[in-house]
């Protein structure tokens, strides 16, 4: 006989946190248990459009419910700590949407928090599950690309995103927004850490329009074994631009070289009179996602679902995860020495 589903639940009900919703209410032994979020009216309908069976305003209301064992926390990256660390305190399961918190003692305390309480804690690193990546990251590890030597990472989204997307853009940066991805895949890739970073970034054109924060970060990551990432993330493309983000890598080995667009395909392209996009308002051209989140004849699939429902088997089987808490950590340590390497001008040793 089949165990019973476990309840899940869901904290910030926002663009990413209904890909949660999509992911656990298709997943088999998953029962998506209770919808939370300030905006109440938001949390009501997300239940009813994915099957919840409760929505909540107050995430303490959600935690306080027994037949929940695990939650992910979707909400702003400046608000982890005090519902993660709740969270694990009332003996629940955490997947945390990156990063992991704006602070080492943030993330030191959501450490503490899980250790203590001997539940599980991952952070959403998706591109772990992408399937570019997971090739080349295969190739790495077999031996077929020699001895990594360098890196490149492009990931920028369009100005649509902390314009309009994001209420609290100003609050935060495109480097803990998208510079967390980055600097994950360059730990993961080259399977090393990162003891020196420099990193330079300007700030015109997005406070010229009352978002107080940075247009772009370029970053040099320096790992221990000797090889060396540069990342690009940017929130300023045009909105011209076919996809709201633009993901390009390049990797090259002693014996191997890897180059490839991440997210949008040049063999899938939609043109029209019409508006192919939200934030469009003329027509264009379009590259719709084959590989993000997408609808499989009614199942939503994808690397960003894939992660989600990754997490759900493992609290299903009582497993660990292969991405740690310290992975959470470590990836924050070296964002906040790309920041302070911003801020001075000069770089940053980690060791």
């Amino acid at each position: 006989m089949a165990a019973d589903p476990i309840g899940f639940g869901v904290i910030g009900a926002g663009i990413w946190g209904e890909t949660h919703l999509k992911a656990y209410s298709t997943t088999p032994q998953v029962r998506l248990a209770c919808v939370c979020d300030r905006n109440l009216s938001l949390a009501r309908q997300r239940a009813a459009d994915y099957g919840a069976e409760q929505a909540v305003a107050d995430y303490r209301e959600l935690l306080a419910q027994d037949d929940i064992a695990a939650v992910s926390v979707v909400t702003p990256d400046f608000l982890h700590r005090e519902i993660a660390v709740a969270a694990a305190e009332a003996g629940k399961h955490v997947l945390i949407e990156k990063p992991m918190a704006t602070s080492l003692a943030d993330c030191a305390a959501l450490i503490a928090a899980a250790e203590a309480n001997g539940v599980i804690l991952m952070v959403d690193f998706h591109n772990r599950f992408n399937p570019a990546f997971m090739s080349l990251k295969r190739a790495i590890s077999a031996g077929q690309m020699g001895e990594p030597l360098m890196l490149s990472l492009r990931l920028n989204d369009t100005i649509f995103v902390p314009t309009q997307m994001l209420s609290w853009s100003s609050q935060s940066n495109v480097l803990w927004f998208l510079g967390s991805h980055s600097v994950d895949l360059v730990r993961w890739l080259f399977a090393d850490e990162v003891v020196r970073v420099y990193c330079v970034s300007r700030s015109r054109l997005l406070r010229g329009r009352g978002v107080d924060t940075p247009d772009f970060f370029h970053t040099i990551c320096e790992l221990r074994g000797g090889g060396v990432a540069h990342i690009e993330n940017c929130w300023v493309m045009s909105n011209a631009y076919p996809t709201v983000c633009d993901f390009r890598c390049e990797f090259i080995g002693s014996e191997g070289t890897a180059v490839f667009n991440v997210v949008a395909s040049d063999t899938v392209q939609l043109f029209s009179e019409h508006p192919l996009r939200d934030y469009a308002s003329s027509p264009g051209v379009m590259y719709p996602d084959t590989n993000v989140v997408i609808d499989s004849h009614g199942r939503p699939v994808g690397f960003g679902v894939e992660s989600i429902r990754y997490f759900a088997d493992c609290v299903v089987q009582g497993r660990r995860p292969f991405i740690t808490p310290q992975d959470g950590l470590e990836n924050t340590r070296v964002l906040l020495a790309a920041l302070e390497s911003a801020r001075t001008g000069q770089p940053v040793s980690l060791e």
